[in-house]
């Protein structure tokens, strides 16, 4: 190849790099501008539900039944200047976290093995089918008597929940791995744990992430269900307390705490997601680019 080529190829390349990062900058500004259009119809959408909602309270709908916004986030107001929605929304957020954690780790651990053991799998199958078509609400009043009414039965029985979720997930995502890799990966002198470090593991990553996402919200639901069942704390206590005092705003403002929660965990998992899985990412920023 002549300097005359090789000088005609590097402006070249020059010039594909440049425009393709050029096609990188409008893609991020057309993703961004997307995304401001969809915040601003999202408070438009909540903000017209919300003044529909306060017209009706009272005119169309007795206040008893669905108090209005304003009610509600007056109460709101009142608990976070008192401190106390505070003090619940700790108690309810460490065991759902808790519980989370603990499960999501069991279930980590027990889906990968089975995963990695088709006989084990096949020979536990029927007994975890049904544990998990058993509704998991039906034994809180079990994990009662068994560990009593304190912290550590909200946390358990909200980690009983999130297991089998994560379990199934993990299970399915290593089931699903390449067997033809795995087996040359042995015949190349790898050994299990290598295995599992180096391609299981990082395969099913994807299918764990899912499991956790499921579970955010049911690590709620452990948790408000052991505090409507046996507790005089955490939002659940706090909402059988506005339920039993007949304050429907405070019923209300219980549930908008708990969705405020669920959002935070969600995020936390998102966060989570993103940087233990940069690749997908950059797979989407690719594919906006393109």
């Amino acid at each position: 190849m002549s300097n005359v080529e090789i000088g005609m190829g590097q402006p070249n390349a020059a010039l594909a790099e440049a425009e393709r990062r050029a096609r990188a900058d409008r893609a991020k500004k057309a993703k961004r501008v997307e995304s401001l259009k969809l915040n601003l119809y999202r408070v438009l959408l909540i903000g017209g539900f919300l003044l529909l909602w306060e017209f009706a309270s009272g005119r169309l709908i007795a206040p008893f039944f669905i108090s209005a916004p304003s009610a509600i986030f007056r109460r709101l107001y009142g608990w976070i200047a008192s401190g106390d929605i505070f003090f619940h929304m700790g108690i309810t957020a460490t065991e759902a976290l808790s519980g989370l954690l603990l499960g999501s780790v069991i279930g980590i651990v027990v889906g990968t093995i089975l995963g990695m053991r088709p006989f084990l799998a096949r020979l536990l199958d029927p007994i975890i089918t049904t544990f998990y078509s058993l509704p998991k609400v039906a034994l809180a009043p079990l994990f009662i008597l068994w560990i009593g009414i304190g912290i550590d039965m909200k946390i358990t029985f909200t980690a009983a929940i999130v297991f089998f979720l994560v379990f199934l997930n993990t299970y399915t995502g290593v089931r699903n791995v390449s067997r033809e890799l795995i087996s040359i990966l042995y015949l190349m002198g790898a050994n299990e744990m290598q295995v599992l470090r180096r391609v299981v593991l990082p395969s099913a990553i994807t299918w764990v992430f899912a499991g956790l996402r499921i579970s955010v919200p049911y690590s709620l639901i452990g948790a408000i269900v052991g505090e409507l069942m046996a507790s005089n704390k955490g939002l659940g206590a706090l909402l059988v307390r506005a339920q039993g005092e007949f304050d429907t705003a405070g019923v209300f403002a219980a549930l908008v705490a708990i969705m405020a929660l669920a959002v935070i965990f969600n995020m936390a998992v998102r966060r989570l997601e993103r940087k233990l899985m940069p690749w997908k990412q950059a797979e989407q920023d690719q594919q906006a680019a393109v």
